[in-house]
This record gives C-alpha cells, sequence and structure tokens, in this order.
C-alpha cells in the first residue's frame, strides 16, 4: 500500500512539474526577444535595435524607410494585442472576440462611420507621399513579426486568428481618438433636456457664456420616448470608451517657458497628457535614428509618427483643445414617409446601409445605418429604445480632408516654427494644442483643428433642429484664426484645457475645463522671481492642490456651521474650512469634501434629472462648471426636491449631503475620520482589458496603489465623482521635462511599463515609481544609449 502510494505521489510529482515546466515554455515563448538577429524580409541594411533599463528600443538604421519597417516589428512584439483591440474598438468589431456584451459598443462605433470614413480616406491617398511610404515600411514590419511568432497569450484566450494590419485600421484608429475628446454625447442632450424640460432658471448654473437660447428661435419638438433614448445614447457613448478598457483622451497639461526664464537660459518644455489609464500604457516609446532624421517620440498603436517627441533640436507636447467639433441634430421626418427629412426647404431621403456583426458564440447581429444630409443617424445604434425622431451627428472628422499623416509626419521633423505652424494646420481633427519650443530659443502653441463657421447666434450646446438652417456650415475659419501664439512677450505659453481665445476674435464653442488648473499653473508660471529648471518644473507637474474646492466650499461654510450640531462633526467641518485643498495622501479634509460633493450633486440634481441623466452630468464638464456657481446661488431652483411635498432650500439640502456623507464614509470606513485617509479611499489601479474577469483580474491588472492628487489639480488623478472608495480613471499618461540646453538628458515616466505582454520584466516596472513622483532619464546622446543598453536586437535582411 506505501509503495503505490509512494508511486501516485511521485507520479503526481511529475505531472505538476511537466505542468510548471509547460506553463513557463508557453508563458516564455510569447515574450519579446530583445537580444539576438532577427531576419525581416525588406531591409536595405542590418538595423540595430539597442534596449535600455526601461526596454525602450533604440534604433538605428541607414534609412528611414529601413527604420519605419524596424519600428513597426519592436512595436508589435511589445504591444500586438493593444493594436489588435484598439482597431477592432474603432472599426466595431469587439463582440466578435468579446461577445454580446460589446454588440452595443460595436453598434456605436459602426454608427459613427469611423471605419467607412478610413476605407475612403485610404483610397484616395497619393501612395508616393513620404508619408504614405512611411505608413506602409511600418505596417510591414508589424505584419511580418505577427506572421513569425506565436500569437500574444491575449490571442489564445480569445480565440482570435491574427490577420493582416493595413492603413484603413491605422486611420480607423485616428478616428477612435478623434471621438475620445467629442463630449457632445454627454452633454448635449442632457443640456438641452435642461433648457427645454425645467426651464432657463435651471439653466443658468451652467452659465454657458452666451445666450442660451441663441438668436434663432427654433426649437426640435421631443417626445418623453425620445429624452429617454437620447439619454440612454449619452450613456452608452460613455460607458462603451470604459468597458473596452482602452485609453480615452481626457485633458492634460503643458508648457514652454522661454530662456528669459528659465535658469539654463534655453527653453524648457513640459508636458503630461491627460488620457485613461490602462495596462498597456498608452504611450510606446521609441528612440529613432536615420542619416538626417533622429527623434525619441511617445508613438500610439498603428501609427508610425510620434504624437510627442524629442531631439536635440526642439520637441513638442499636446494637450485636448477640447473645441466643439460635433453637433447632434435633431430631425424632421415626413409624416407620410419616416425615410425622408426636411432639408433645405424640401424633403430628402435618407440613405440606408445595412450591416452584419460577429458575435463569439452566437449568431451575427444585424444592423441598419442611416445617413440624412447632415450626417450619420447615430441613435438608430439603441433599436427601439431610440424613440421616433432621428438624430444626426455632423462631426468635423468626418467632414474635413484632414491630412493627418502628412501633420504628423512634418511634426517629427519641425524643427522652426514656420514648419511646426504648417504642420498643425494639416491636423484638421481632432483639436490639439501643440506646443512646442527649440533649442534656437524659440516657443510656439497652435491650437489645431479646422474651426467650423454656425451660423449666427447657434449655440451647438443643444442639440440643433434639422428643420431650419441651424445646422448649416457654410464653411470653415482659416487657419489664421485658431488660437496660438509665438515667442510671447510673458516668456512662456501654458495650455490647461480651458477657454482659449482666437486672433480673430471669434468665439469657439467647446467643453473645457474649469479654469482654477489654468489659473493656478498660470500664477506660478509668471512669477518673475522663479528661474525654472527640472527641479522646479517637477513640482509644477506633481502638485496636488486646487482653488477649485475652496471655490465650492466657501459659500457653503456658513450653512454647515449653521446645521452640524454634533461636537465632533463641527471640528471636522473647521478642518476643511482651514483645509488648503491639497489632496495629499494623508489628508481627510479631501475625502470628507469629495464624499460631500457626490452627496450635495446627488440631493440636488437627480430628482430633476432622473437617474440616467444625473449619471450622465456626472461625466460632463458642464457639471464642473456648475458646482461652484450653484454652491453660491442659495435660491436656485436645484434646491428644492422636487420629490417633496415641501420645498427645500440650500441649508435643507447642504443638512441632508452632510449627514448622507458622514453615514456612508462611518458605514464603509468606520466611525473615527482619522481613517478616512485619502490614500486609503482613492486608488490606482492599471486595468487590462481582460483584467475584468477573475483571476485574469490578479494576473493582469495592476495596482491597487495609493493616489495623490485629484480632477482639475495638475497631477491629474482623477476618479469619477459617487461614493467612496474612488478608484481613478484617468490621469498623466506620461510626464516629460526637457530643457534645451541639455535636451540630450530629458526625463520622463510611464504610468506602468513600456511592455504590454504580461509577465515581461518591462510590464509594468515602472508604476511604483511613477505613484511616488518620480522621473527616469530619456536617453538620446550615443553615450548615454551606450551606456544604458541591456541588449541588443539585430535586424538583418
Amino acid at each position: 500500500m506505501k509503495r503505490r502510494l509512494r508511486i501516485v505521489a511521485m507520479t503526481l510529482g511529475v505531472l505538476l512539474a511537466l505542468l510548471a515546466a509547460g506553463a513557463a515554455w508557453y508563458v516564455h515563448s510569447k515574450q519579446p526577444v530583445r537580444q539576438g538577429e532577427q531576419a525581416l524580409k525588406g531591409l536595405q541594411a542590418p538595423v540595430s535595435v539597442r534596449y535600455d533599463e526601461r526596454g525602450v528600443p533604440h534604433i538605428r538604421a541607414q534609412d528611414q524607410a529601413d527604420l519605419y519597417r524596424a519600428l513597426g516589428y519592436v512595436q508589435a512584439q511589445d504591444r500586438l494585442f493593444q493594436m489588435e483591440m484598439l482597431r477592432r474598438l474603432a472599426r466595431g468589431e469587439l463582440a466578435e472576440v468579446l461577445g454580446p456584451r460589446l454588440i452595443d459598443t460595436d453598434k456605436l462605433f459602426r454608427s459613427l462611420r469611423i471605419g467607412e470614413h478610413a476605407d475612403a480616406y485610404v483610397a484616395r491617398q497619393d501612395r508616393n507621399t513620404p508619408s504614405w511610404q512611411a505608413l506602409q515600411h511600418y505596417l510591414d514590419g508589424i505584419n511580418q513579426y505577427q506572421d513569425s511568432h506565436p500569437r500574444p497569450l491575449e490571442f489564445d484566450l480569445l480565440g482570435i486568428t491574427p490577420r493582416p494590419f493595413t492603413a484603413e485600421d491605422t486611420l480607423s484608429i485616428g478616428g477612435y481618438l478623434a471621438y475620445s475628446f467629442a463630449a457632445a454625447f454627454r452633454t448635449e442632450p442632457l443640456l438641452t433636456y435642461v433648457r427645454d424640460e425645467l426651464g432657463a432658471d435651471y439653466l443658468k448654473v451652467f452659465d454657458l457664456g452666451w445666450h442660451p437660447d441663441g438668436l434663432l428661435d427654433a426649437r426640435p419638438t421631443l417626445s418623453q420616448a425620445d429624452w429617454q433614448g437620447l439619454g440612454a445614447l449619452a450613456q452608452l457613448s460613455h460607458q462603451a470608451l470604459q468597458d473596452a478598457g482602452l485609453p480615452q483622451f481626457e485633458g492634460s497639461n503643458a508648457w514652454a517657458i522661454a530662456g528669459s526664464r528659465t535658469r539654463s537660459g534655453k527653453p524648457l518644455l513640459a508636458g503630461d497628457p491627460h488620457i485613461r489609464f490602462s495596462v498597456p500604457a498608452v504611450w510606446y516609446e521609441a528612440h529613432l535614428s536615420a542619416p538626417g532624421f533622429e527623434l525619441y517620440g511617445h508613438y500610439q498603436p498603428l501609427n508610425p509618427f510620434a504624437f510627442l517627441g524629442h531631439n536635440l533640436d526642439f520637441g513638442w507636447s499636446l494637450t485636448m483643445f477640447q473645441n466643439d467639433d460635433l453637433d447632434l441634430i435633431v430631425e424632421k421626418t415626413n409624416p407620410d414617409n419616416p425615410e425622408q427629412v426636411w432639408y433645405q426647404g424640401r424633403w430628402v431621403d435618407m440613405t440606408r446601409s445595412e450591416q452584419q456583426i460577429a458575435v463569439k458564440g452566437q449568431a451575427p447581429v444585424g444592423l441598419t445605418l442611416r445617413r440624412s444630409p447632415h450626417g450619420p443617424i447615430v441613435n438608430d445604434v439603441l433599436g427601439r429604445n431610440a424613440g421616433s425622431t432621428p438624430v444626426a451627428m455632423w462631426w468635423a472628422f468626418l467632414e474635413t480632408d484632414n491630412p493627418l499623416l502628412d501633420g504628423f509626419y512634418e511634426a517629427n521633423r519641425a524643427d522652426t516654427l514656420g514648419k511646426m505652424r504648417s504642420a498643425a494646420e494639416k491636423i484638421q481633427a481632432p483639436g490639439l494644442n501643440i506646443v512646442w519650443a527649440n533649442t534656437a530659443g524659440d516657443i510656439g502653441w497652435w491650437a489645431t483643428g479646422q474651426l467650423p463657421v454656425r451660423p449666427a447666434g447657434v449655440n451647438p450646446a443643444f442639440l440643433l433642429d434639422g428643420s431650419t438652417g441651424q445646422a448649416d456650415k457654410p464653411g470653415f475659419y482659416p487657419f489664421s484664426a485658431n488660437p496660438q501664439e509665438e515667442n510671447p512677450a510673458r516668456g512662456y505659453i501654458l495650455s490647461a484645457n480651458v477657454q482659449p481665445l482666437s486672433p480673430a476674435g471669434i468665439e469657439i464653442p467647446g467643453y473645457y475645463n474649469p479654469p482654477e488648473r489654468g489659473q493656478q499653473l498660470d500664477q506660478q508660471l509668471r512669477d518673475p522671481a522663479i528661474k525654472w529648471d527640472l527641479a522646479s518644473s517637477q513640482a509644477l507637474q506633481l502638485g496636488t492642490r486646487t482653488d477649485y474646492a475652496r471655490s465650492i466650499l466657501k459659500p457653503l461654510l456658513p450653512v454647515l456651521r449653521q446645521v452640524v450640531s454634533d461636537h465632533g462633526e463641527q471640528q471636522w467641518v473647521e478642518k476643511m474650512a482651514d483645509w488648503s485643498g491639497d489632496y495629499t495622501l494623508d489628508s481627510v479634509p479631501a475625502t470628507l469634501f469629495n464624499q460631500f460633493l457626490y452627496d450635495l450633486a446627488d440631493k440636488t440634481f437627480r430628482d430633476e434629472l432622473g437617474d440616467a441623466l444625473f449619471d450622465t452630468l456626472l461625466s460632463t464638464r458642464a457639471f464642473d462648471s456648475a458646482l461652484p456657481r450653484l454652491a453660491a446661488e442659495a435660491d436656485s431652483p436645484w434646491w428644492d426636491n422636487r420629490g417633496s411635498p415641501l420645498t427645500e432650500t440650500r441649508t435643507d439640502t447642504v443638512r441632508a449631503a452632510w449627514r448622507a456623507s458622514i453615514n456612508h464614509l462611518t458605514a464603509v470606513y468606520g466611525p473615527d475620520p482619522r481613517q478616512w485617509q485619502w490614500g486609503k479611499v482613492h486608488t490606482l489601479t492599471h486595468a487590462h482589458p481582460l483584467g475584468a474577469q477573475k483571476p485574469l483580474d490578479r494576473l493582469l491588472n495592476v495596482g491597487p496603489f495609493p493616489a495623490p492628487g485629484t480632477h482639475e489639480v495638475p497631477n491629474n488623478q482623477s476618479s469619477r465623482l459617487s461614493p467612496a472608495p474612488w478608484p481613478v480613471n484617468y490621469g498623466p499618461s506620461t510626464r516629460r521635462l526637457i530643457d534645451f540646453a541639455d535636451p540630450a538628458h530629458a526625463l520622463g515616466i510611464s504610468p506602468v511599463g513600456q511592455s504590454g505582454v504580461p509577465f515581461d520584466t518591462h510590464y509594468a516596472d515602472q508604476a511604483e515609481a511613477y505613484m511616488r513622483g518620480e522621473y527616469r532619464p530619456q536617453h538620446l546622446s550615443e553615450a548615454d544609449v551606450a551606456a544604458h543598453s541591456q541588449g541588443e536586437l539585430r535586424l538583418l535582411p
């Protein structure tokens, strides 16, 4: 018996050892190769790829064709799954690999016509331009890698069959990025509902900055079913980006300081684009070098041209312009023919096309797409829940020539003000702010994007009436009307998502952030006593204080002192009164204020808007702008609870919100407020697209980490306003600092790591340093690259 048990035990041991060895071999087979030699067809000469201590490839080639082919190859081995998921999201093909829960997301993106637009864009391209040639070499490198190596682990888990990557995929992802900037889907139905269903008194808190009703009196007429459909569309638009677990662009900081204001006497450039956190990280870093060209760049999947970059001569960063380049238009249908809409004085047929969405584990789902003269009908994706009124979308991305590839190809080489200005003019959608500096001493800023001319008096913050001239676009303003500056006398340029000014004096509708973050940064940058350097710029980027909280608290503190009777709670009211608005990890007032802010919003807005529109409100910048104004208006009609027979005042609502906040924090974290520290309730977990499934969350997600900062501070680690706890959704997707007295020693950091391959050394090796506010050198000089090389991959013809 004992002998038999020993045999069984030995057999099990051998089987476990074999399983462990098999698992180790399997994981190893998926890892990037950063040492040795690999053949790559099409190369004219060998290419050297040296990897530094962070896994960043430093690629040296003999010509730019080889350079871009090598970039595609090495980026594919680190980020192939990310490329696959982004192209599927943009083209409405996620349900094919993720199943039925992504059907609505696929329907939404197909209704945006991003894939169709990309196909048409590619069809009319000049195949002989340098940008097109570079894209083809880059895609060839990606496809060669995919054809010659084992599939990524995620491909195996999802059953993805590899297929070639194409220029259409690249342009589709460009459309997704443009859409991720657009706030109209969330904001325009909400504001129109407030205006038309609640009235002008309720609209005042949103402080739109121009006549809410416009000068044209026509308004679309919508039924309750239409409103419900638009609310569902807003939720779908917001949720689609979250469910896909892929980056969404949210805001940013960037500044360029002239040499007259820096310690080194040369310009200093800083940038930290705010984007939804994810695994893999948003940016792929790579240093490219060939005769006549060198750039340390930050790249998006399937795009060979850096969106952020620098070399020894110049550099640039980006923020989101946040101009409103998307209008939702309510169409008037013919009572005798619902497939016709009233357009420019006559009934016009809508066009119709049919598509099939492949769905994992079930039969394909049909989708009918309609288009009016104004653009695609976007609420059709809701099916029977759409209401009876078609809503069309006019979107600059679909309506402009938008030579985006040419623009970024040129931006990667723009060493003078004139060259970067010319490159910026070619980026017509989405709207971006390019903040630029060079070694010669110049600094510049250009807001990119073609700005549409809208009829006088039309406010695109609301749904437009398609049966009138409201939605007409006579043309676009010239690029000279875009906000821009070159070498301003004050000695610095700042971009922080606030309302910009046009040199032509035109109004630029948009969904801009509250001004406090920009004002705070501007106040510090204009201090003449400071000579800026890398250290002081780090402190500025990592700032966690905001005046935004104070602007809300100031008018409410007298009310709180009146309604809070408990002695212990009174002490915490006074601690909030003394609080500077600094969201440090050990702050308790930060936690108490954030919970109070949610409960105040919940008890103020939900009863008028209902659950769906209230949920939408929390995701808009209109909400951020409304809160300080609401707090200061004691007579606002929002304070009254429509569900109560009484007439509530601001005092009543503040009392109820405070009580709800204390009760919630006590229930979740205990009765001792000293346990309510910000770092315990505000945490960052970098989520992989498959990380929502257990046990994959433990294997693929990175975190959680206690997170300092919050919404609208320089270190903008933001979470959705909700009851505590608060998982951080987005923040600085990289932090970069470049002093052009020594551009070879720029600083940067990734929130996670360079690699997107699970279990790779560089999958999450920067995550903890990022949370500590540390920076890492970005090696550019030959001596530094050689000194920090951890391995060399030689790509051979």
